[in-house]
Parts: C-alpha cells; structure tokens; sequence
C-alpha cells in the first residue's frame, strides 16, 4: 500500500501522468545499462561469449582462447552479474544462448568484425597492399567468375589473404550477417535476404537439366517434366532458392516433385554421379560448359520457368568493408563486366 501511496502522491504532486512515470524508469534502467555495457564490457568476455556459443561448451571455448575453465567461469558470471540476466543454459546438449545471451553473440560477432576490419585497415595503410577477404560462395558462381576475379585481385593485390567458405544461403547468409563473412556471392535468393543486406545482381545465370552422354533420354526430342519425374534426381538441399523453383515448376505442372531425389551441393559427388549413373541433375551452365563441349554430359530440351535466374553479391548494410573487400568487390564488378561484353557470361 505503501508504494501505492507514493506513486499517488507523485502524481498529484507534480502532475507526472503513470505512463509517464514507468518511461522514466525504463529509460532509466537503459541508460544504466548502456553505461554498464560502455565501462565494464571487456573484449576477452565478448570472444569468451562468441566461443562458448559456436562449441556449446564452456571447457572447449576456455581452451580455444588459451585460458583456464575457472578463468573462463569467472568470466561469464560477471558478465552475467553485469548485465543481470542469465545468458547460458546449461543443458545435456552442452551451454545454450539464452535469447539474451543470443542477442548478446550476435552483436558481439559484429564488433569482433569490425575490429578484425580495423585492423585489417591499419595493415593496408602499413603494407599498402595487404588485407583479408572471407567470402562465401555459392555453385553458381565458383566456376567462372569467382576464379576470374582472383585472379585479377592476384594482380593488384598479390599480398591479400583470400578465403573461400562454400555452401548454401541458409547457412551462408548468417554468416554474414554476425560478421564471419564479407560478401557472399552466387545466386540471389528470391527472398532478397530483407533490409539489412544489400544485394547486387551482375548477371543472369541459366540452369540446365543434364544427363551423361548415352544416356535413353539423350536423344530425345521433346520432353516433360512428367516423364523426367521418376527417374532419380540429384537436386539441390529444399532451403536453396534453386530447388524452391525446382518444386514449383513440377507443382505448376501438375506433377509432384521427385521423392527420391539425391540432395548434395557438392560439385565432386554429382559430378561423378550424373556422369557414371542414369540420374538427372540440374546445374549452372557455366558449371557445366565444359563436360558439354567435350561430349561428357548432354542439355535435356526441357523448358524450366526457373531456367534464369540472377548471380550476383550480397553484403551487409550496416558497418564498413575493409579495404581489401572493398577492392575485391569494386575487382569483382569489373571482371563480370568484362565477362558479360565478352560473351563468356
């Protein structure tokens, strides 16, 4: 009754609306916190924080940045007494981010990156030509592109460090946005990824249906996606645009997707399979130019809605590319430029 009363009095008092009073006090809290976050946020916690989440283990993360596991414990509870929130479930499975401690990862990502930038930044203005770029591709692009650009960024740049992470969006894609990855590259998603990255496309890619040479429907005419649909597939992970699109032109069709499909993006392993079995595959031309000209592999006439689709960069929007990413994508932009006048695109 007693806090009733003064609240009470308060407003009569001074005329401070209830509303007004709780934005005080929540304004407040923030204002408390950010200082807190400001004056005791060390960066040993946040790397401490970013590592526990990628190997879920306290004992692991501790070992990884070369400290002891009470050192590491220490840590995280006064991180945790800081910030006044739990930010690890200890479970069966491991330490899990709680959705504050999440929350926490996520930025602590981003700052880590920036400062790996920075300093890739003050390396640049020492050594003139140096620098690191992380990049994630994606099939469309490794072939022809992605080759031909590092090639020229050898040249200006023959002191840059180059790393190269494939895969596919759903996994790409989160990547950089905490920071791991500079640019991605490869076929844009039709979901466009929302507001916070920006995506740029410098090309239309075709996708063909493919088949090894010899095979029964090599010479055939005309063909439909309900004759192709039985016979075994090597298709794209279902999370991937690509087979999105797949899915919908057999739906369109009438006939249900293949159900007995291999779903690899590895290059290698359908490689070798569409060339040593009966199994259809779906592939970027330029990913599969060559073993057509040589007479490896055959183009079914098939008509797919899905059959262009645009290759280009995703970054993020916020915070700065290094200088060694900035000269990849200005390189970048050229070489599919060159490539596109060329015909070669």
């Amino acid at each position: 009754m007693g806090s009733w009363t003064l609240i009470q009095v308060n407003y009569v008092d001074f005329d401070i609306p209830i509303c007004n009073i709780n934005r005080m006090a929540l304004d407040d809290t923030y204002s408390n916190l950010k200082h807190r976050v400001a004056t005791r946020l060390k960066l040993q916690q946040l790397r401490l924080l970013v590592a526990i989440a990628d190997q879920s283990s306290i004992l692991h993360a501790a070992r990884s940045l070369n400290i002891s596991q009470p050192a590491a414990t220490k840590l995280l509870k006064s991180l945790e007494a800081d910030f006044g929130v739990e930010l690890f479930e200890r479970t069966n499975r491991g330490a899990i981010p709680t959705a504050a401690g999440a929350a926490l990862v996520r930025h602590g990502r981003l700052i880590l990156a920036q400062l790996s930038h920075a300093a890739q930044e003050l390396d640049d203005l020492a050594e003139g030509t140096g620098g690191r770029v992380v990049l994630g591709t994606l099939l469309a692009a490794s072939a022809l592109l992605l080759p031909a650009t590092i090639a020229a960024v050898r040249v200006d740049r023959p002191n840059v460090s180059i790393v190269i992470r494939e895969g596919t969006n759903d996994r790409l894609i989160p990547a950089l946005r905490d920071g791991s990855l500079d640019l991605v590259l490869g076929r844009l998603s039709d979901y466009r990824y929302r507001e916070d990255l920006a995506q740029e496309a410098l090309y239309e890619e075709r996708v063909c249906v493919v088949v090894r040479s010899g095979h029964e429907l090599a010479s055939v005419k005309r063909l439909t996606l309900k004759r192709l649909r039985d016979w075994g597939w090597i298709l794209p992970p279902p999370e991937t645009t690509l087979r999105r699109q797949i899915d919908k032109e057999f739906q369109d069709a009438g006939v249900e997707p293949p159900s007995n499909a291999v779903e690899s993006v590895s290059h290698l392993t359908n490689r070798y399979l569409v060339r040593h079995t009966d199994m259809l595959s779906i592939w970027p031309y330029h990913v599969i130019e060559e073993d057509v000209e040589r007479g490896d592999l055959v183009i079914l006439p098939i008509a797919l809605a899905a059959a262009f689709g645009p290759v280009g960069v995703s970054t993020r929007r916020s915070g700065r590319l290094s200088p060694a990413a900035t000269a990849f994508l200005e390189t970048l932009r050229r070489t599919a430029a060159d490539l596109g006048a060329s015909g070669l695109l």
